[in-house]
């Protein structure tokens, strides 16, 4: 079988001994391992495990030989020879205690693993995959509209990204500490352009939101907050106490038995810890944290297989997590480790998981084959059946140990007795039946409850622009998490790069120009106040609309003379001209009039429709815009809107002639094309380098001079660059006889050449 050239296979650490160990056997050996490397690569698996079954058999270096036993091994295993594959692993262990690295390739295999079988029952059960179902994780608890992306959990002190999604602050400020790189949101897997999370403050409008509809959640969370604090301080018992009141009013928060789970720990109060931890896994099966504090309590507790599956779930959810790409190489390589009776002096409770390990010796031999992908699925299930309790703490389902005791023994063929006891119902919480119709109409009833409840307490006024005093409209939150209308921000931000309401600086956001709209503030209106959107949507398609009509109102920019076909590269920075550039995008036109200055009316009665190609936006709010001239006019009505000058026009085109008419027409222009080339010609370089730069090359004649309602480009283009000012330049853009302007050109070709000869 042909094998393609790909990157070496070398995952682990010990191969710089390997490749030694080969170049000293000779070349034919280095070329066969190259080809089992790129077969592992080609996913050849079964290639790549009989090479390097052949190199081992020449091969006594025990450092080498460990190697290339591994190596075999991982083919084996992704190769689906799992029984075989175990074996191959245990072997090696024989020569030298396995090191973490060296189990790397079999934790990405088990854990991947893990998610095949997951998705494999998911398709044949017509169930969400599990990437849909940790996004609707947070159903389970009612709160869909209000949860956080990250801990599944209801929405406490939310930030809002630029982006327009929306996370607990001190999940953003985890991410960020755990994972050590920027903030990458979890809805749209975009950047968020965050030096630093803190510098992102609380949304306050939807914070304010959230405290008035769900006030038991406040408290919960406010519980929370002040338990991590006395935890950060070590007051471990005072810190417990804070939390157990905070499940008294939440008993369906996931992250309050996590967080518990933790303390207990703290305190070494291990079946506490694990009760909690489980607690946490059956309330949000999707959730790796609550796999990785289950895990911690196991190991503490000397489950060390256990502990192990349970980190392996979590990499299935989360194939990033640190520590459980840390620990669970560890706890394989405990469990692969020859087994001894030295009790090292740092492990307390060695002989616990000596015992444990030597159970699964002895039976690893018999029941190799039950240590298969085919049977880790059943444990790994992430999907429950139980019943979520109501007010319960630690209440387990009635049985479970059994059915846990099974489950392990189809993992690893453990023959450990455990007692199954049903916990006492603490602080006065009840206890849970196994009943899976509950555990599937109990979401639904509680998003109702919810829903109604929100219905009910729902004012619009919460949900007001505080600029404009209307229904949020586009909402879109600032850094300093203020909530405004898109267009009203965008207006305040004309005057001044600041915010409207605590007036922190805001030079940086306007540069960027992110303003993505807040999802969540969207949603909740178009759910909650569907009606008032409509209306709101109305006023605003209404203003689009009377603002889009480039006959009537149309804005014009009073400066200096434009000509069609010519660019007009503009410096924009008064606020009123901010507004009408904006206006001019958001309607889709993109155009705009341009008009000389008048005494009197305030703008001249002709002008050029610009048409905006570019706009380049600055820190401090003014912008470079690069617009080209597009159509003539003439001014109807004169008039105002928000501060600068609108036109009522109508557009003006060359009267077309014909006959003996247009070929003098055509001999007019020709002649006088020749004599503006000339005076072209005559500029010195760099002024005619100048005035490329700025407007282009002269154009080309045309062939068909009456084509365009405009007429020829080269004429406008001359009266662009020729030293006119903006009065003797305008008659010319009045003018709708094309003759008429080219006889206008050439005089003022004749007297700009009889001036240079004085």
């Amino acid at each position: 079988m042909a094998v393609g050239v790909l990157t070496t296979y070398a995952p682990h650490r010990g191969g710089d001994r390997l490749r030694t160990t080969c170049l000293g056997m000779g070349t034919e050996t280095e070329s066969m391992l190259q080809l089992a490397a790129e077969a592992f690569q080609s996913k050849n698996f079964d290639l790549a495990a009989d090479i390097y079954e052949c190199q081992l058999a020449g091969l006594a270096d025990p450092g080498s030989r460990q190697e290339l036993m591994v190596k075999r091994a991982d083919a084996l295993a992704f190769g689906g020879k799992f029984t075989e594959a175990f074996g191959v692993y245990r072997q090696a262990a024989q020569i030298e205690r396995l090191r973490p690295i060296h189990l790397s390739s079999l934790i990405e295999y088990l854990s991947s693993s893990i998610i095949r079988r997951q998705e494999g029952a998911e398709g044949e059960s017509g169930s969400p995959a599990t990437g849909e179902t940790a996004a609707l994780a947070a159903t389970r608890t009612g709160y869909e509209d209000f949860s956080c992306r990250i801990c599944l959990s209801f929405l406490f002190e939310p930030v809002t990204l630029p982006c327009g999604h929306c996370f607990c602050k001190k999940c953003l400020e985890r991410e960020r500490k755990e994972k050590e790189r920027p903030v990458v949101c979890k809805e749209c897997r975009d950047s968020s352009w965050v030096a630093d999370v803190q510098s992102y403050r609380v949304n306050v409008v939807l914070s304010n939101l959230l405290a008035k509809w769900f006030p038991r959640q406040q408290q919960a969370g406010r519980l929370r907050r002040e338990g991590n604090g006395l935890y950060a301080e070590k007051k471990m018992e005072a810190a417990l106490e804070k939390y157990n009141q905070a499940i008294l009013i939440a008993p369906m928060d996931h992250i309050l038995f996590s967080n518990r789970s933790q303390i207990h720990s703290s305190l070494r109060h291990y079946e506490k810890a694990l009760r909690d931890a489980e607690m946490a896994c059956r309330l949000m099966p999707h959730w790796s944290k609550g796999h990785v504090r289950k895990a911690q309590a196991l190991g503490s507790l000397g489950r060390s297989e256990e502990a192990l599956r349970e980190y392996l779930v979590c990499l299935s959810i989360e194939p990033d997590c640190k520590l459980a790409k840390t620990e669970a190489p560890k706890l394989l390589s405990d469990l692969l480790a020859p087994v001894t009776n030295q009790v090292p002096e740092h492990i307390s409770d060695y002989s616990n998981i000596l015992s444990s390990r030597l159970h699964i010796k002895n039976n690893i031999s018999a029941h190799l084959q039950n240590f298969s992908p085919r049977l880790v699925s059943s444990p790994f299930s992430l999907h429950s059946t139980d019943s979520v309790p109501g007010r319960s703490e630690g209440s387990e389902v009635k049985g479970q140990g059994k059915a846990e005791i099974q489950r392990l023994d189809r993992c690893f063929h453990l023959k450990r007795k455990r007692q199954s006891t049903e916990e006492d119902v603490e602080e006065g919480g009840e206890k849970s039946g196994n009943n899976p119709k509950r555990s599937k109409s109990e979401p639904s009833a509680v998003t109702d409850s919810l829903r109604s409840m929100v219905g009910d307490v729902l004012d619009p006024t919460d949900l007001e622009c505080s600029l404009c005093m209307r229904l949020f409209y586009e909402p879109v939150t600032t850094p300093c998490g203020h909530t405004f209308c898109l267009q009203c921000l965008e207006r305040c931000l004309d005057h001044n790069p600041k915010c409207p309401l605590c007036k922190e600086e805001l030079s940086e956001y306007l540069v960027q120009r992110q303003y993505c709209k807040t999802i969540l503030m969207e949603k909740l209106i178009s759910k909650y106040l569907p009606s008032e959107l409509m209306e709101r949507e109305k006023v605003q398609l209404e203003e689009m609309a009377e603002l889009s009509n480039l006959n009537k109102n149309v804005p014009i920019f009073v400066c200096t003379m434009a000509f069609p076909t010519v660019p007009c590269p503009l410096h924009i920075f008064e606020p009123c001209y901010r507004l009408m550039i904006r206006r001019c995008i958001e309607t889709g036109t993109n155009c705009f009039g341009m008009c000389l200055g008048d005494n009197l009316k305030g703008f001249a009665d002709y002008g050029c429709l610009l048409e905006i190609r570019d706009v380049k936006f600055f820190s401090d709010g003014r912008s470079v815009v690069d617009t080209i001239g597009r159509r003539r006019f003439k001014v109807i009505q004169h008039s105002q809107r928000d501060g600068y000058n609108t036109a009522d026009i109508e557009y003006l085109e060359d009267v077309k002639v014909e006959g003996v008419a247009e070929r003098e027409l055509q001999s007019l222009h020709d002649a006088v094309y020749d004599q503006a080339l000339v005076w072209v010609n005559s500029l010195k370089a760099e002024q005619k380098e100048r005035i490329e730069g700025h407007f282009g090359p002269m154009p080309e004649k045309v062939s068909e001079l009456q084509a365009s309602p405009n007429g020829p480009s080269w004429c406008w283009w001359l009266l662009a660059v020729l030293p006119l000012e903006g009065r003797a330049q305008l008659p010319f853009l009045a003018l709708t006889s094309l003759k008429d302007r080219l006889s206008g050109i050439r005089k003022v070709l004749l007297f700009m050449s009889q001036s240079r000869h004085r």
